[in-house]
């Protein structure tokens, strides 16, 4: 859905991707604002893909013990779970930060 969708990239965003990439698109002020678009667009997609990647992986390891030729209704049902398990999970944790981040106060300010 599109609000898992918000959940996964606001969850990855520093912590799974390399500073590097973040930084280069941070650092193009002076170029085309449509290619600094399409970069962080394609940085989004990039997230998201390896959150995906990242929940396929956990959920296949956590729910398939034998595969088959059919996917049985107990696996089917343990896929269902891990997934809103960790939509949930994502769910929370961004949450978690963001009151983290507004209780805290803004290193400039503290040095004042």
């Amino acid at each position: 859905s599109v609000s898992w969708y918000g959940v996964c990239l606001g969850k990855r965003g520093g912590a799974g991707m390399d500073s590097s990439s973040s930084s280069s698109a941070a650092g193009l002020g002076s170029v085309d604002p449509q290619l600094q678009h399409f970069i962080e667009v394609e940085t989004q997609k990039q997230r998201f893909q390896q959150l995906v990647h990242q929940m396929t992986e956990l959920c296949w390891e956590k729910c398939m013990d034998k595969p088959g030729p059919k996917l049985d209704s107990r696996a089917e049902a343990c896929f269902v779970n891990c997934v809103e398990r960790f939509i949930d999970t994502s769910q929370f944790i961004l949450n978690r930060l963001e009151q983290t981040q507004k209780s805290k106060p803004v290193f400039s300010e503290s040095l004042s």
